[in-house]
């Protein structure tokens, strides 16, 4: 099933998300509807609370950057056509590496894209769908991706990583976003247009 994605405005995209447990009620059909609702909005990585739950649950599936036509090959997307992961109560041990700047865009914000400075490797020990722990490290757009990711169960939005100015320049676009005055190719729910 495919859920409305929280928009920037509400709440829940700001709050720190809690620790699940293994019987977390119908967990395969929530992460089944996640990645539904992921591929339906074109995205690479969608958070539970960005579909409303403040839980520390989120899905990635990289293989968009590895498909992106027309484009030189990348040394950071190498490997990310079988980067599809579940993580549930994820933890970045470690960030290292160089700090590379990205052109970064959320389902949340649509339509904003910023350059946002990341480090290029995580260690992250994580729960996958059947409940088996790991602890692995990542690289380049992976680990991107999943920085990106666990900002929002964090409760931080990569324009939160943006420099004032930046913020600034962005500031009408995101009230626009608030307040549901745009149009997207998938369903949306506007914290600010609750009644």
């Amino acid at each position: 099933m495919i859920l409305p994605i929280v928009a920037y405005g509400d709440p829940v995209l700001k709050k720190d998300s809690e620790d699940i447990s293994k019987d977390y009620p119908a967990l395969d059909q929530l992460i089944e509807n996640m990645f539904e609702t992921m591929y339906h909005a074109k995205g690479v990585g969608l958070a539970a609370p960005q579909i409303g739950l403040n839980i520390r649950l989120f899905i990635v599936d990289g293989s968009p950057f590895a498909d992106e036509e027309g484009e030189e090959p990348d040394p950071r997307a190498v490997g990310i056509e079988s980067f599809k992961k579940v993580f549930i109560n994820p933890v970045i041990e470690e960030e290292s590496g160089e700090i590379w700047s990205f052109q970064e865009g959320c389902l949340s914000i649509p339509k904003v894209r910023e350059n946002v400075p990341r480090k290029s490797d995580v260690l992250v020990s994580y729960y996958d769908a059947e409940w088996n722990l790991h602890e692995e490290r990542f690289s380049g757009y992976a680990a991107r991706i999943i920085q990106h990711e666990y900002d929002h169960i964090e409760g931080v939005l990569f324009t939160d990583h943006l420099n004032p100015l930046k913020k600034k320049l962005i500031q009408k676009k995101l009230k626009q976003i608030a307040e549901g005055a745009i149009t997207t190719d998938y369903k949306m729910k506007f914290h600010k247009l609750k009644r």
